[in-house]
């Protein structure tokens, strides 16, 4: 049983760990009675629960957040490690690299917050080192380096604005966009881009094994990024997209003039590689755009652009959530309900016949019924 004794006039915490070892913990010159058996029952918690760590052994939050990479390696994709690593060592090794693992607290957290806010890190970026750093301290619970995970209780950085509006092109611009891409590899890639809402790394490793000519689609199987193949990020990205006759058409030529490559990839570098996003942006993307005098958008933009073209046509909700290949509805109109119109006036007509018929005077009959049974 643990219990305060006194060595060489301090006090001293005499105790066996949760393995059987005796230990003696040393407390601080001058210490009141009443903090020294805070200390005390601390301990007996940790010895209880198994948790108990002599400083010594305790793991800085460095090395601890390099054995959590390493365990998640192997079961997530290389653009989410490479996400995690960026957190890891361009933010929170910077500020907590060299502090114990159990001294990361609510407080410390907090602390780190108001300090990368001072940095101008923006809410969004907060809020996934904030996942990152709690899937390091989850891990570090299951080491029993600590005794639960403090993360759970900070409230997570808001956006001081208000949401972005997506942006999209109009029909307009997306013929002038497409007519000054002098290229014809990249006026096939975005008019796919428009006629599809392929992502950009889907793009750039489909196959044309992944066209079924018959069905006039194109199956989502891959996805290029940080220099390798990967499935798609999700199941329901794994999609068909129905393709309009004329993108056929023009994939059709393209094919012919696309030159062979190992890979069989529709959208091949020069070298019959898969293509470096950076360089087709900045060098054609951008360009024909500007050529178009037209704004400067993302290629993800590109997406947003199909996505509005379908609700422009009034599309099923749930077939724009396929086509999209999203995991669920609500994720389409999250993004995209802002776009569907507010006030439908052929719905509430067409609801009006369904329930009484096209002369829609059901008051009026009502009336003469009731004119019929009182005479």
């Amino acid at each position: 049983m643990a219990c305060i004794t006194k060595k060489r006039n301090r006090d001293v915490i005499d105790f066996y760990d949760q393995h059987g070892k005796r230990r003696l913990k040393t407390l601080p010159k001058g210490i009141t009675l009443k903090n020294a058996k805070k200390v005390l029952r601390e301990i007996e918690q940790e010895v209880e629960k198994g948790v108990f760590l002599t400083t010594g052994n305790t793991p800085v939050f460095s090395d601890v957040a390099k054995n959590w990479l390493e365990y998640k390696k192997p079961n997530i994709r290389q653009s989410t490690f490479i996400q995690y690593e960026g957190h890891i060592n361009n933010h929170l090794t910077s500020y907590f690299g060299a502090t114990k693992i159990n001294r990361i607290n609510f407080h410390s957290i907090e602390k780190y917050l108001g300090y990368a806010t001072a940095k101008e890190v923006t809410p969004p970026t907060l809020r996934k080192i904030l996942i990152s750093l709690g899937g390091i301290l989850k891990y570090s619970v299951r080491k029993r380096y600590i005794d639960s995970n403090p993360i759970r209780e900070i409230d997570k950085p808001k956006n001081k604005s208000s949401k972005k509006e997506v942006d999209f092109l109009k029909p307009e611009e997306i013929r002038s966009f497409i007519d000054n891409t002098d290229v014809q590899k990249y006026k096939i890639m975005f008019l796919l881009a428009v006629m599809s809402g392929m992502r950009q790394g889907e793009l750039l490793g489909l196959q044309w094994d992944d066209i079924d000519w018959f069905n006039s689609q194109v199956r989502v199987k891959r996805t290029f990024n940080h220099g390798g193949f990967f499935p798609p990020k999700s199941e329901t990205s794994k999609r068909a997209i129905d393709l309009s006759s004329m993108v056929i058409k023009e994939l059709k030529k393209w094919q012919l003039a696309c030159l062979p490559n190992e890979l069989n990839l529709v959208f091949p570098s020069q070298e019959g590689k898969p293509m470096d996003s950076h360089n087709m942006v900045n060098r054609h993307f951008h360009p024909a755009l500007k050529r178009a005098k037209l704004r400067r958008i993302r290629f993800h933009d590109l997406r947003h652009t199909y996505a509005a073209l379908l609700i422009d046509q009034e599309e099923n909700p749930k077939y724009i959530q396929t086509q999209m290949g999203h995991a669920s509805i609500s994720i389409t109109m999250d993004v995209y309900g802002h776009l569907m119109n507010s006030v439908n006036r052929e719905a509430s007509n067409r609801l009006e016949i369904a329930v009484f018929g096209e002369s829609g005077d059901i008051l009026e009959t009502q009336k003469e019924k009731h004119s019929t049974l009182k005479s």
